[in-house]
């Protein structure tokens, strides 16, 4: 399972940049949803270390229950692969 995690993302972001090189339309589309990830991560994060803080629980074990919440982790996975495919932009881009 590390394995297809470690491929995916290098291969994620490669077919990302090469799918976007075809049509622009793609690009838009990656930047939206990237937008959009990054709204309901930070919601996620921020009403869960809310919560704990109203409950008035121990943070460290208490916040771990994010992980278990599938649009943290899906959303999180897009980010990352989305940063490594801006990364491959901007390197391709200076040369």
């Amino acid at each position: 399972m590390k394995i297809l995690l470690v491929i995916a993302s290098v291969s994620f972001p490669i077919v990302m940049f090469y799918i976007q090189n075809k049509s622009k339309k793609f690009q838009i589309i990656f930047n939206i949803i990237a937008v959009m990830s990054a709204i309901i991560f930070g919601i996620i994060a921020s009403t869960s270390i809310f919560q704990i803080l109203i409950d008035n629980t121990v943070f460290m074990t208490a916040i771990h229950g994010i992980f278990l919440n599938p649009f943290f982790l899906i959303t999180g996975a897009y980010l990352g692969v989305f940063i490594v495919y801006r990364l491959l932009i901007l390197t391709m881009d200076e040369r």
